[in-house]
């Protein structure tokens, strides 16, 4: 028994982790940034002012909504961690450069509002914000999400449209030239495939991003867009064609990778980005709509919680 001299010790008790990197909400969502710049550069030098005038009104509606929502809950403002600003110019790099304000604002509070501060917040939403946006705007307004039709000030085309309507021969007459650099009709920062390959590269090579989700989305698009191209090549473009067309890039990089919605540990990660490749491929050659990541992304982030269940065994564990 302790004697009535012995002090006492007090042991403070938290959550873990008890040691980190430094790495921040903040900080992160300014590596992102980082990486989204390069195809900012580019929408602004294919798709001009109408592409600021989106990208600037789809931000700031998406920091207003999210600072409108903290004050209603009751909550310290933190807009300053930039993820609003994130979420922002991601929708808006999924809009026509040509669509109207209206739109751009009404999606910016759909997004934030339904997609993220409905769940409580930052990392509770079950589904990607930006993408929550979209879906609601594209089944709401569907012509005005056109991009064919709401950009026809343009000598682009259409990659994935000549694909679907025309055949494999009159998409490979779209030079690999004008689809690397994003002249190409599509959303007005999807569609700037080589800067979003260079900007998501940077970001995976910085563990910004996870490489396991983008590598498995690619080898997923390339890998099931090879096999229907080897089974009938006057159907089904090349898998590189599919690679550089629509939001293959802008997704494998950037929404597919959202950590509140992907799961923890790299064997989910891998099989949950090559689950969202291949429904790239089945939505495009099945459905009715030419591009099929966003819809991919919403589904597989639904698929989240079951592959979370996937776990490693414990070391010293008997394996059964």
């Amino acid at each position: 028994m302790m004697s009535a001299a012995t002090p006492s010790v007090l042991l403070a008790m938290s959550a873990p982790p008890y040691w980190h990197c430094g790495r921040t909400i903040r900080k992160t969502s300014l590596y992102m940034l980082a990486g989204l710049a390069p195809a900012v550069l580019s929408a602004l030098w294919n798709w001009g002012l109408p592409a600021a005038r989106v990208m600037a009104l789809c931000v700031t509606a998406a920091v207003l909504t999210e600072a409108l929502c903290q004050k209603v809950m009751g909550r310290e403002l933190s807009i300053d961690d930039f993820t609003a600003v994130n979420s922002g110019l991601l929708l808006a790099f999924l809009l026509p450069a040509a669509a109207p304000w209206w739109l751009v604002m009404l999606g910016a509070f759909v997004a934030v509002t339904l997609g993220k501060m409905a769940f409580g917040g930052l990392g509770a939403n079950p589904v990607n914000t930006p993408l929550t946006g979209w879906a609601v705007l594209f089944l709401s307004f569907p012509l005005l999400m056109d991009p064919n039709a709401m950009q026809l000030a343009t000598d682009f085309v259409d990659p994935l449209a000549r694909l679907k309507y025309f055949g494999a021969s009159a998409a490979a007459a779209v030079p690999f030239q004008d689809l690397l650099p994003g002249r190409q009709i599509g959303g007005l920062g999807a569609s700037q495939a080589g800067a979003l390959f260079v900007g998501g590269s940077f970001l995976a090579a910085r563990g910004i991003v996870r490489w396991q989700i983008s590598l498995g989305f690619f080898l997923g698009v390339a890998g099931l867009g090879a096999l229907y191209h080897m089974m009938d090549p006057t159907l089904n473009a090349s898998p590189f064609f599919h690679l550089c067309t629509g939001s293959v890039m802008l997704g494998g990089f950037f929404l597919a990778t959202e950590p509140a919605n992907a799961p923890s540990r790299p064997l989910p990660m891998f099989i949950y980005g090559l689950l969202g490749g291949a429904l790239v491929i089945i939505i495009r050659k099945y459905g009715s709509y030419v591009d099929g990541t966003p819809f991919a992304i919403l589904l597989i982030n639904l698929l989240t919680p079951y592959l979370d269940m996937i776990r490693p065994k414990p070391f010293g564990a008997r394996s059964s």
